[in-house]
């Protein structure tokens, strides 16, 4: 009997190993140093600014793009293992968009990009440190707030809007939302496992390695709130990292605003809209912007923005 025992501890010991390992590696992603900055990019003056997260110790590092003195923000919540440049998007260069709509820009780093002790927790944490994005905005004068969020940075927005009455809309681009799904999805990306007992291993190992459970993300409640604020979804069907489904049923309950609504890419792949479809993307965001601020004026993109480049099908770099 003894022998059967000892067997199967050595079969299922790298497995269990292997299982602790993703899910410590998932919250410790190494995130890309930055390498430009709204002056240096666009010529942009901006302000290097600092503010406190909500009901956690963290202290946020940004940049704040002021537009004259308009009364109206768009806080940048950038994606998992990204800083606040996501060059890929790239993020500096829909700063100078809005910037030129007139409207002030924060961008802003989430906590793990530079605290080597604070694990990625897919809104556990970082939902605060958003919500105090947002305050130090109000903070600044600004009486429209958006935020605009990218991959799990649209996901922690979803989370922070179920938690103050402070923001006036919400663009969301390849919205990734943790859930069982989503992470078997992105699992199955790298090695073919299945789907059970991986998932739930994963689960369980990670509060005890990183301090948090994924229990603590309101998936649930996100995907059956209708919000009281306008949320327009951006998201390519080609996406290999968050399964466009999710972003039909989460736009599925969105019926309260007229402004709100889905654009689902035939050809999109994950966080890459903008770069391969920019007439049409920031046609969009122009619309939503000036419907939800009840701006009459025609639907212009921005100018310098929007390169001579083809629209149509582009595969990522």
């Amino acid at each position: 009997m003894w022998i059967a025992v000892v067997l199967v501890a050595l079969v299922a010991a790298p497995a269990i190993g292997f299982h602790a390992y993703v899910a410590w590696i998932l919250a410790r992603p190494d995130p890309i140093p930055l390498s430009s900055n709204p002056m240096a990019a666009h010529g942009l003056a901006y302000e290097d600014v600092t503010f406190p997260a909500v009901g956690y110790p963290s202290r946020l590092e940004g940049w704040y793009v002021p537009a004259g003195n308009s009364k109206r923000t768009i806080v940048f919540s950038h994606g998992y293992g990204a800083n606040r440049e996501e060059y890929w998007v790239p993020m500096l260069d829909l700063t100078k968009a809005v910037h030129q709509l007139g409207y002030n820009a924060l961008l802003f780093d989430y906590g793990y990009v530079y605290n080597e002790k604070q694990p990625v927790t897919a809104g556990v944490i970082e939902t605060r440190e958003l919500l105090g994005a947002i305050q130090f905005a109000k903070e600044k004068g600004a009486e429209e707030i958006f935020v605009w969020g990218f991959s799990m940075g649209a996901g922690i927005a979803l989370q922070a809007a179920l938690q103050t009455d402070d923001l006036s809309g919400m663009l969301l681009d390849s919205t990734f939302l943790l859930t069982a799904d989503t992470l078997y999805h992105n699992l199955r990306q790298y090695v073919n496992l299945p789907r059970f007992p991986s998932v739930y291993l994963i689960k369980w190992f990670f509060p005890m390695l990183n301090g948090v459970s994924l229990q603590e993300i309101p998936t649930e409640r996100v995907l059956s709130t209708t919000y009281d604020i306008p949320i327009y979804m951006m998201h390519g069907k080609l996406d290999d990292k968050a399964p466009f489904e999710l972003a039909e049923k989460l736009a599925a309950n969105q019926s309260s605003h007229e402004a709100s609504g889905l654009w689902l890419v035939p050809d999109g792949y994950h966080e890459l809209l903008f770069r391969y479809h920019k007439k049409e993307y920031m046609s969009r965001v122009v619309q939503f912007l000036n419907a939800v601020s009840g701006d009459t004026r025609p639907v212009r993109a921005p100018s310098g923005v929007i390169s001579a480049e083809a629209e149509g099908s582009a595969e990522p770099a």
